[in-house]
Order: C-alpha cells, then structure tokens, then sequence
C-alpha cells in the first residue's frame, strides 16, 4: 500500500526563498519517507491563487485547479502556517477559503469530497499564537470532512518579542517539537492507512444534493 502525502507549505515567501515553515515541515516528511510515502511539498506562493470561496477557476489566470487535484489525489494534507500577529498567514486563509468552496462536491459513495483523508498542520513563528493557529487550521479541516488523528499539530514559537525565527534559533534542537512531529508523522500515516483499508461507511452521510 502506498500512501500519498500533500503538503501545502502558506509561507509568504516563494520556494526559492528561505521558509522556516518549511524547514519544521521536512521533520514531518521524513517520517513519511521512512513509511515509503509519496510525498509532494508545494510552496502555494509560487502559484497564482484567486481569492474566492469556490472550487472551479475564477479566471483563466487562476491555478487553483492544480492544487485541488493534487489534494483530491492525497489520502493525507498537512497545511504549514508561519505566524504573524498571532495569526495564520494570509495565504493558509485564501487555501481554506478555496478548499471550503469545494467541500459540497462528492465522491463516489456521495459523501462529501473530503472524507477518507487525513489532515494536519505546521506552524512556526518567533512568538506567540501556534495554538490558536492550529485551532483555526484543524476545525476549518474538520469541518469540510477531513479526519483529524490525535496531536497532529507540532510548532515553533521563540521567546516574547523579536526574535530569531525556527532555523536561526535552532528549533530543531528543541525535544517538544521534536517530538511532536514525529509523532504527527506516524499519526498521520497510521490513520490514513486505517482509512484507505477501511473507509468511513457512507450510511447516515450521504449528502442530498439540493438545488
């Protein structure tokens, strides 16, 4: 069985640039790598991503259709947030935002598109509010059907007030971030396999489209 990992890093900066996130999302993937998964990290701000709530292309420029196809083909979605102001980055909130408007879609048992997919999130910064991110990230992926495992969130935050960020600090030496990746790696890839072995059933949530 071979599972596939999407990650999808929302750093404002392009992948030819340095990314803190992505930095503690590589501790994720080498959990991946040692269960044999086929992982792809896109770094979303080297795509032109429309604001809108909507699964379809709002213009012909928009490449949103790229990125739900990758995430409709992944049984696992960890989203990667760096932190400003206490807040996920704009890019994590225009991703859900385009996720949600494609959430009413179905698979083939008529369950809501999403459903039999595991999802998690990455979340760096250099002070405050890694929790109240992964509380946003989590229920938004909840909401539109994905399963949640347990402890699926790992961070890094630094001390109050400016600071080095999670490379310059060397957040990798930190044991509680260590930790927890690992931790959400092998969370994530146990309770994908449980669901592609064994699928939610679709009795009591067969969606009834309305018109």
């Amino acid at each position: 069985m071979t599972l596939k990992a999407l990650v999808i890093n929302c750093t404002l900066n392009k992948s030819n640039q340095p990314s803190n996130t992505r930095a503690l999302i590589d501790e994720v993937v080498k959990i991946f790598d040692k269960k044999e998964m086929v992982t792809e990290i896109v770094t979303l701000a080297d795509y032109n991503i429309e604001y809108g709530v909507t699964g379809e292309a709002i213009s012909d420029q928009d490449e949103w259709p790229v990125i739900y196809e990758k995430v409709k083909e992944a049984d696992i979605l960890v989203i990667g947030s760096p932190i400003w102001l206490g807040q996920q980055s704009s890019l994590t909130t225009v991703l859900i935002e385009r996720l949600y408007g494609a959430s009413s879609e179905t698979n083939e048992q008529g369950q809501y598109i999403f459903y039999n997919k595991v999802g998690g999130v990455v979340v760096t910064g250099n002070e405050d509010g890694a929790k109240h991110v992964s509380r946003s990230v989590i229920y938004a992926l909840s909401h539109i059907g994905f399963t949640i495992p347990p402890n699926v969130d790992t961070y890094w935050v630094g001390e109050a007030g400016p600071g080095p960020s999670y490379i310059e600090a060397k957040g990798y030496e930190n044991e509680f971030t260590m930790q927890h990746a690992e931790i959400m790696g092998y969370n994530l890839y146990h309770f994908a396999r449980l669901l592609r072995e064994n699928p939610i059933p679709s009795e009591g949530n067969v969606i009834q489209q309305t018109h």
